[in-house]
């Protein structure tokens, strides 16, 4: 895209997600995950899933019509249901096996705490194994931070999931532009996903910051 192109794109108002009718304008826009659901269940599509699950979905239905798309599982296919393990209140030791229904807390923190120390923080990249890597153990989820932790110390970046466009984005903003701030990162991706075309960053973005004069 030229950068007139990108400018006149600028200027495109986002469209109400109820009145596009094809899947190409659908996948030229940001979408919240909220508002995926949302459209989802006033069309009667499934409405659970990840944001990528959703999108593909809702994709499908406008290329087709159809209300199920392929990868919909059968009833007997189904993931089964989440296990009720309470993580908040959970005995945790090296040898808890990580659940389906895991999340992040102060009781969780302690353990992690308990094994490496203060210097034990939640990050991207360790919220995100831990979200892939049910049926392992916590000592195995306290080796994956420490390689983790080896790997950033090392100037290795760890891998962002191509579902979290908004990390992805600060990550790439600081990376080309290391002096600029925080709110300017923001404001940046704030125009950018409300405009048509990639949610990558790119140069141009900072125009998003003093947009030039039609």
């Amino acid at each position: 895209m030229t950068a007139m192109a990108k400018r006149k794109a600028a200027h495109e108002i986002r469209p109400d997600l109820d009145g596009i009718t094809d899947s190409e304008t659908f996948r030229n826009w940001y979408w919240l995950k909220a508002e995926l659901i949302a459209f989802s269940q006033r069309h009667g599509l499934r409405s659970n899933g990840s944001k990528a699950e959703l999108a593909e979905r809702i994709a499908h239905y406008l290329e087709t019509g159809e209300h199920t798309a392929p990868e919909a599982r059968p009833r007997h296919a189904r993931r089964r249901p989440k296990s009720r393990v309470d993580w908040a209140r959970l005995e945790i030791t090296p040898e808890t096996v990580i659940t389906d229904s895991y999340t992040n807390g102060p009781n969780v923190r302690a353990f992690f705490e308990a094994q490496i120390g203060p210097r034990f923080r939640f990050n991207i990249a360790f919220m995100d194994w831990m979200r892939r890597n049910d049926g392992k153990t916590m000592a195995e989820a306290t080796d994956a931070w420490l390689e983790i932790e080896r790997l950033r110390k090392s100037g290795v970046k760890a891998p962002i999931p191509d579902s979290n466009l908004y990390n992805r984005y600060l990550r790439d903003f600081f990376s080309a532009n290391p002096g600029r701030s925080m709110a300017e990162a923001r404001a940046c991706w704030q125009a950018k996903r409300h405009r048509p075309g990639s949610n990558l960053y790119e140069a141009e973005d900072l125009d998003l910051l003093d947009p030039p004069q039609p």
